[in-house]
């Protein structure tokens, strides 16, 4: 009888934990069709799904919102200094009210942009910023390898710190959970201010492994920044014989643009541990004679709408010519998914960059269940044969182009934090363009239909694109 009473009263617990659950999914998830998947999910198999909702069910960080917040001083600073060199809208060839709406800031003249190519480049440029610093230096990784490029990073940063410049470092708890804390111990031993992967803020943050920071920044002194898709790791040098040559780009900047990139960082430097830095960092910076109309966004959970999706559908709604975009991962939104098949329908030359080679198996499944129906609208799907293509990067015309971290995929949308470079000038436009030329020359046009491809993509595209949401 004990046995019995116990059972119905966990049964009873559940059902009403998962009822709770389903109604806090109908009033939060980010779209009808994600309520409508774990309303389902919670009330057919309440026993597996409470767990996942726990953990993949939340959206959006209240806390970090509440830490911007406390930011606000410092980001009405830095609007007001970016607005001293803020392009006047008439001047710029397109209306860049939603980029400024979704970063929260103006877009600013002034920057210098050098495009970065493959990880040699990129982190011969980081480097060198590294050696030459002065004063400060911001680092911040999604992936942080302790591998002979790791160590690299890790004996200049000690060198710096030995020299007097002041160091903070983060990286994801996620992306870099198998970097050993020796690393870090070396790195803190010499006076780097760290956040170790291995600490979350709290249980209640350990449980939300969805949420990743999936940026990639480093700040030099407030005078030179660096954002894009590589990380730290020897597979981004192209050591890894699996994937081949890295295909990736980075880019270096310069000028009041990057006030607003170490923005970004002090952020989620209070977020995770509440200690200021936004008083100890230079908000002063010198023009560059390129004089380039530039902006950061960074999006996230925290945002209160779907920013990392906008910025996207805001790019490709303003074209009139063409819409070129490169991401290793294709798993778009509604949204994004039609207004790239408009664009194409509108006779816009529309073409999506993906890699052959498959490093993450499931989005790579998935975005084969897209293609049919984007190459019936006329959408170009090319596909990299050099190595495997990691670049986030896309030119909207010869008026808008951007190169950052953000994936065309829901993850990158609404999941994860991601910093993308804006730039609203020709010559950026047509550097990235030049750029992604060369790349479509080393790819494949895609051609058979989802009916045609091998029997494995057909069978388990269209159940990968089910897990859409979180890919």
């Amino acid at each position: 009888m004990f046995w019995f009473i116990v059972s119905t009263g966990a049964i009873a617990a559940t059902w009403t934990a998962a009822g709770l659950a389903a109604l806090s999914a109908a009033r939060t998830a980010r779209t009808p069709q994600g309520a409508i998947g774990w309303v389902v999910f919670l009330l057919s198999a309440p026993v597996i799904a409470l767990p996942a909702y726990v953990i993949f069910g939340h959206h959006r960080f209240r806390g970090y919102w509440k830490a911007r917040r406390r930011a606000e001083q410092a980001v009405i600073a830095t609007r007001n200094y970016t607005s001293a060199h803020s392009e006047d809208a008439q001047e710029l060839p397109v209306n860049t009210s939603p980029f400024e709406a979704i970063a929260g800031t103006n877009v600013c003249r002034g920057n210098g942009m050098t495009l970065l190519i493959d990880g040699k480049e990129t982190f011969n440029a980081i480097f060198e910023a590294i050696e030459n610093a002065q004063e400060y230096i911001l680092v911040q990784y999604y992936i942080l390898h302790a591998d002979d490029l790791g160590l690299a990073l890790q004996k200049r940063l000690i060198a710096a710190a030995h020299r007097g410049v002041t160091i903070w470092l983060m990286t994801d708890s996620i992306g870099s959970r198998k970097l050993p804390r020796a690393y870090t111990s070396a790195l803190e031993d010499a006076g780097v201010n760290l956040i170790d992967p291995a600490v979350q803020r709290g249980p209640w943050h350990r449980l939300r492994i969805n949420f990743r920071n999936h940026r990639k920044t480093v700040v030099v002194d407030g005078r030179v920044g660096f954002t894009g898709g590589l990380n730290v790791g020897d597979e981004y040098m192209g050591l890894d014989p699996a994937a081949g040559p890295w295909r990736d780009t980075h880019v270096r900047l310069t000028g009041p643009v990057v006030q607003q990139l170490q923005l970004s960082f002090a952020e989620d430097w209070h977020w995770r541990t509440q200690e200021p830095v936004l008083d100890l960092l230079n908000w002063e910076a010198e023009a560059s004679p390129q004089d380039r109309p530039a902006l950061i966004a960074a999006t996230g959970p925290g945002d209160t709408t779907g920013n990392g999706s906008m910025l996207y559908f805001s790019a490709i709604s303003a074209a009139q010519d063409r819409v070129w975009l490169a991401s290793p991962y294709f798993v778009p939104d509604q949204d994004v998914f039609a207004v790239l098949k408009h664009a194409a329908l509108r006779g816009l030359d529309v073409r999506i960059l993906l890699p052959e080679y498959a490093d993450h198996v499931l989005p790579w499944l998935a975005a084969f269940a897209y293609f049919d129906e984007l190459r019936d609208a006329g959408v170009r799907i090319l596909r990299y044969q050099g190595g495997f293509m990691h670049q986030k990067c896309f030119v909207i015309d010869d008026t808008i182009s951007a190169v950052g971290t953000a994936n065309l995929d829901n993850r990158s949308f609404r999941l994860n934090f991601e910093t993308m470079a804006l730039f609203f000038d020709r010559a950026s436009a047509g550097e990235i363009a030049e750029m992604l030329q060369q790349d479509f020359q080393r790819s494949t046009e895609l051609s058979l239909p989802l009916d045609q491809q091998k029997l494995s993509i057909r069978l388990l595209a269209p159940v990968a694109r089910l897990l859409a949401p979180v890919l």
